[in-house]
């Protein structure tokens, strides 16, 4: 039987094999950003069933601005995954649909009862639409380049921040008691319609990507300006933003379509200059040859 089995030892020196393969720093870093924002969004649930309203908004805040950052350092690190784009529209969903419904619910909502709770989970289905479609259209390989401009419906962190301007007006000192719920329904329904809904929204993702010299000292100015009043006046800030955001969209959706109209005559001449220089070629003689 020792014939059949031969003791065996094991070469020292052999390189042991990795169960896992290695995972590079730069994706793991967006990816953690991502889970902080996710942490925020949980922690304002929490803190809006405390009653403490004002933390769980700015944990919110705080989470929609980490979640425009941590797209543009996976890209910066070159260390984008199919895994951070998936575990980012989870968290989105969970931080901006699910969440900002559930404060509003217990801030106002509450006082309709089981009508409140439906506009609760029509804003979080419509929010999770909103996010599937987002993704499916960035595989589309034949979207025009100018419509990268422009977000399809209202997107994830804006419709979180607006839903939340009752909280906004109640801590400017503006009472906000149990007649205003039918309006914050109605309210919470129309930015619902609006993320499902085809109507385009300026995205601004291309701007900044030169800039010219002479803006750049004005631009930092105003960067300060803003942070500064937004840390000083928080809530006369988040309203003018809510209000203006929602004053853009009719202008939004005339750029739009006047881009769309410029685009479709674009399309439509060049089979006509291309039948053209056919025709041309056709027609011309050819040289004798030598």
């Amino acid at each position: 039987m020792s014939d059949l089995f031969p003791p065996f030892a094991p070469d020292p020196n052999e390189p042991r094999r990795r169960l896992f393969k290695p995972v590079p720093v730069r994706v793991i870093i967006p990816n953690i950003i991502t889970l902080i924002a996710l942490c925020l969004g949980l922690t304002a649930i929490r803190l809006a069933f405390e009653g403490r309203y004002e933390p769980a908004v700015v944990a919110i805040v705080v989470a929609a601005l980490l979640d425009g950052v941590d797209g543009r350092v996976a890209r910066l690190l070159k260390g984008t995954s199919r895994f951070g784009a998936e575990l980012d529209s989870l968290a989105d969903f969970v931080n901006f649909g699910v969440t900002p419904a559930l404060i509003l619910y217990s801030f106002l909502l509450h006082e309709l009862k089981a009508v409140g709770w439906i506009a609760v989970l029509v804003f979080a289905i419509a929010m999770v639409l909103r996010l599937a479609r987002f993704n499916v259209m960035l595989d589309d390989p034949h979207r025009p380049e100018w419509k990268k401009n422009f977000f399809t419906g209202m997107p994830a962190p804006a419709g979180a921040l607006t839903s939340m301007l009752p909280l906004y007006l109640s801590f400017l000192g503006v009472s906000v008691g149990p007649a205003a719920a039918p309006l914050a329904l109605v309210y919470l329904l129309g930015l619902a319609f609006l993320m499902v809904s085809t109507i385009p929204v300026y995205s601004g993702k291309t701007i900044g990507l030169k800039v010219p010299r002479q803006w750049v000292l004005p631009i930092f100015v105003l960067s300060v300006a803003v942070f500064g009043l937004l840390a000083n006046f928080p809530w006369e800030m988040l309203t003018a933003i809510t209000v203006l955001f929602l004053g853009s969209i009719p202008f939004s959706v005339m750029r739009y379509r006047q881009l769309d109209r410029a685009h479709a005559a674009q399309a439509a001449q060049a089979p006509g200059q291309a039948s053209d220089q056919a025709s041309s070629a056709v027609s011309e003689p050819e040289p004798p040859s030598a």
